[in-house]
Formats: C-alpha cells, structure tokens, sequence
C-alpha cells in the first residue's frame, strides 16, 4: 500500500483541519522558512485566515493532515504590500487569484502531494472563472515553479532569510502543463461538495448578500413599531422606482400567492380575459384563473417559443370581448423573456388590461411596469432576498371586497391600511430592504447579461441543446434541453456530487428531460465547472 492511501484532496473546514493548517503553516514558514517569529503554542494563524480557500490532502479517518496550499481572491493580494503596482508586472485583461502558503510534511515530501495541491487549487480558481494566478515563490522552489509554468516577475521580495520570487501562472501556461506532463494530463481530484464550494445555479433559493444575511438573524420586531413601519414603507418605494409603479403591496407567502391575488382582483372586473401560455408558468396562470372562477381564452405556443404581435392581434379579432391579457414576463420553464413593450402596446390598442407575472424577471433584468395593470413578484428569486415575501404591483387604487375576496387576497384591505393590514415577518422585510439597498441595478443587470452571453456561448461549444434562441432568451435563465441518451436526474445528481447546483428535480423539467442554470442570487458564479462538468457527461 502506498504512502499516500486513503488521503484525499479536500477544503479544510473541520476544526482538527484548521488547526492542522495553522501547525504545518508554523513548522514550515516559521521554523523551516524564517518568516514569523516564534511562538510557544506553535500555531501560525495566516492574517488573511478569513478569506482563504484552503486546499489540504488529508486523511479523515487517521486525522493526518499530510500537505496544503490556499486560495484567495480579493485585493490586495498578500503580494500587493509586498511591491508596488503589481498590475504592472502582468499581462492585462486578466481575472486574478492568489496562491499562497504551499507547505509538505517532511515525511510526506517526494510524493506527488505538491502536484495534486496546485493541480486542485488550480482547477478550483479555473472553475472560480480566474486566468491567472501570482505567487511568492520560495526562492528554494524556483525550479519547481518554472517547471509548472510560472513566470517570474519584477524583483525579490521578503527578508534575507526567506527571499521569494514574484511569478504569474496563466490559464494558458496550465494548459500546456497538462499538455506535456502525463501526471499533470490525469483529472484533478473534484473539491468535495461542502457550503463553501458550491456552485448555485438554482432559480431558488438563491445565494444571499451579506447584508441580508445579517438583518436576517436579527431579532424580530413589531409590525406596528413606527420605525419597522417607516422600513416598510422605504421597501415598497424602492421596489416602485425600481419597475417605475405607482404602488405595490407586500404579502406574506410564495409568488404563487401574488398571483393568486391578481386572480382576486380579475374577478372583480366580471369580464373575459386572455391568457398566454408558452410552459409551465402560464399553465400555472391559468390554474390560478380557475380557482378564481374566471372568464377567459387561452393563446398557447410552441415551448422554447415567444409570442408575436400578430398572434394576440388575432385572439383579439376572434375574441374582441376580451378585456385583460394576463402572460408570464419570463417563462421559467423555458428560459424565454416576452416582449412587455409589444404586449402592453397590443392592450392599449384595444384597450385591454395587461397583467404579468415577473417572478422571475424582477431584479434580473430591467422591467418597467408603468403602463401594467397587476404584476406580481416576489423576494426570493432575482431580488436576491429570502424567500417567503411575494408582491403586486399596480397603478390605479384599490378598494377594500370585503363580500367577495378573502381577506388575505384582498389587495384593497392592503392599501387601505398602507400595506400592512396583518401581521408580517419583520426579518423578511428587512432582508428584503437590505438586498434592495445593495443592489446597483445598473452593474447588476450588465452582469447578467454578461453571464448570459458567456454560458450561453460555452453551452454552443460544447453542442448541449439550449431550448430558447437568443432572439428571446431570458438571461438569468438558461434551459438545456436534453437528447433521449442523457438523463436530467442522472446529469443533474452528478453535478450535484461535485458541488453544481443546477435545477432539474422540478416533475415538469424530469417529464422533459430537461436541466436549467440560473442567474438569479447575490453572488456571480461562474460557468466554467458548470460546463466542464456537463461536457464531460454529455462526452463532448
């Protein structure tokens, strides 16, 4: 049995792990390397300790912690303080990381444990969407390094009994590592599939800001205490200038929920109404209309299709005693945005009321409601909050039907009482506030279109089916279509395995065989592993 049996490559998260780490980084960078000052208890905490991605090879069972290296991220660099303008020592346009604090037990020295380290960390800073690492290399190491494909820049940094070299490692330069190192060529060992490293492409939940993590885990407050109030109120005209709405009322429960209150409010109008279907969603709107016993035809289209002009001019001359149109903005299912522009355009020809359903769209991409009659959303979704808060918007007043809505889908009772008629969970509203207040519309909408664009052009690489054209697809969803010999459940389980969270477990997305990445948190994940996962599923 080989030295190196039953050891793994992993992210240190165990307390044992960590104060495995903070040991080796000791007995290397203090009493091999001199670099710190000694201490009794022999534990060297790293001062960016916070923010490091530590790689180990380890042992879980004999609790042996045998090599590990770090990753990092964010500027500065631990090589920012150490020279000046490192920008302008490396090739420009670059997505940068860090790696530092590379370190063997002795006994373990000689092993392929150093290769497997960087080729781990490596991939996982591919995956994370960076082209170039730099480093403080050992001067002890150059060779090493220069082997790997690292370029030195600029001059030595350090003291004089622990020198290090500058250097950069580019995608490029790995790339022909693996190209002509047979050792380096074999897969790298996948991260294991802890919080840390997950890759969430979920439509729900999504990843949370910081922020809205904090308020979240605050102690709850009373609905009518005047400052939850004012809190309240700031949340309901943010959303408004954010889709440019007059009002809006905040209810507590799913998105299902909000348009279970549009129903409400199109049964109080007694008139026919037109709903348009292109998948799941939209039969969903029409489920919500029957059990609001509502009057109305239905449009359906091809799945992966949008809706033209001219099909709804034609339901309004066979119907022309339709009065409200009611369509998914963004169909989920399919990952095709409509056209609120030709909609609202068709209804205000024939004077009809448009109402839409921007679950999915609100806070993914720019959306104006000015010119809507009823929108619902809701805060889990692209507004990057949690879920449990759903919303309509809307730009006439309501009045109170107390004899033919219930209560709680009475958006008339809503405004009677400025937007908190029952009792509502002050830690969503303020986790709600908190992600609104975060957001820099403007960069967020430009950095979903930016992801779009790039899985959907990794996605044609690889030749896996996307089922909207880019003529309507929605941006923060991207919907694969899958060939009969690929399974959704079983594509969907492995890269679930290896710590991508794609959306497939859904009955209506397992009935097609089909898988969905999204856009919608805090937090921009890159598609890199995402892609190099499913092409090596799809054997491209």
């Amino acid at each position: 049995m080989g030295l190196l049996a039953g050891f793994i490559y992993k992210v240190a998260r165990e307390d044992w792990e960590i104060e495995a780490v903070d040991a080796l980084n000791y007995k290397t960078f203090v009493e091999e390397i001199p670099q710190h000052e000694a201490n009794p208890e022999r534990k060297l905490r790293d001062r960016f300790h916070e923010e490091n991605t530590y790689i180990i090879c380890v042992h879980e069972d004999q609790r042996v912690l045998a090599g590990m290296i770090a990753f990092r991220n964010k500027r500065p660099f631990s090589l920012d303080k150490k020279l000046e303008n490192l920008d302008s020592y490396l090739p420009p346009d670059r997505s940068l990381c860090e790696i530092r604090l590379l370190a063997v037990e002795e006994e373990f020295r000689y092993t392929r444990i150093s290769q497997g380290l960087i080729a781990t960390l490596v991939q996982h800073a591919i995956d994370c969407g960076h082209d170039l690492a730099v480093i403080s290399g050992t001067v002890r190491q150059i060779k090493l390094y220069k082997f790997l494909g690292f370029i030195s820049f600029g001059p030595l940094v350090g003291i004089e009994k622990a020198q290090y070299q500058p250097m950069y490692l580019t995608l490029e330069a790995y790339k022909g590592l693996k190209t002509r190192s047979r050792s380096f060529a074999i897969d790298e060992p996948e991260l294991a599939t802890d919080d840390t490293m997950l890759f969430n492409f979920l439509p729900g939940p999504v990843d949370f800001g910081k922020q809205v993590v904090e308020v979240y885990k605050e102690k709850p407050s009373s609905h009518r205490g005047n400052d939850f109030v004012n809190d309240f109120q700031n949340s309901r005209k943010l959303l408004c200038e954010l889709v440019g709405s007059r009002q809006v009322q905040i209810l507590m429960g799913p998105g299902t929920l909000a348009n279970d209150a549009v129903a409400g409010q199109l049964s109080l109008l007694c008139s026919t109404g037109l709903i348009l279907v292109s998948g799941e969603f939209g039969h969903r709107l029409t489920k919500n209309a029957n059990g609001a016993k509502l009057f109305f035809h239905t449009l359906e289209i091809p799945e992966g299709e949008s809706f033209s002009r001219k099909m709804i001019e034609q339901q309004f001359k066979q119907h022309p005693e339709i009065d409200w149109v009611w369509a998914t903005h963004c169909e989920t299912s399919t990952g095709v945005l409509h056209d609120i522009e030709m909609l609202q355009s068709v209804c205000e020809a024939h004077e009809a009321k448009l109402c839409l359903d921007c679950i999915s769209s609100l806070g993914t991409v720019p959306v104006d409601l000015s010119g809507v009659y009823l929108a619902s959303g809701t805060s889990g979704k692209g507004l990057a909050s949690i879920s449990g808060l759903c919303m309509v918007f809307h730009n006439h007043d309501l009045q109170p039907e107390p004899d033919d809505l219930p209560c709680v889908l009475d958006l008339g009772i809503y405004q009677k009482q400025a937007g908190i008629p029952f009792t509502i969970q002050s830690n969503l509203v303020y986790a709600l506030l908190a992600a609104l207040q975060s957001h820099d519309w403007k960069k967020r909408f430009a950095d979903v279109r930016d992801w779009s664009a790039s899985i959907r052009r990794k996605l044609a690489e690889i030749d896996a089916p996307i089922l909207a054209p880019d003529s309507c697809a929605m941006p923060a969803v991207v919907t694969i279509a899958l060939p009969e010999m690929h399974s959704s459940e079983r594509i969907g389980d492995k890269l679930k395995e290896h710590g991508v969270l794609i959306s497939y477990r859904s009955d209506y997305l397992l009935e097609r065989n089909w898988i969905q990445a999204c856009m919608m948190g805090a937090e921009h994940k890159p598609a890199e592993k995402f892609i190099r996962l499913l092409r090596k599923e799809l054997g491209a």
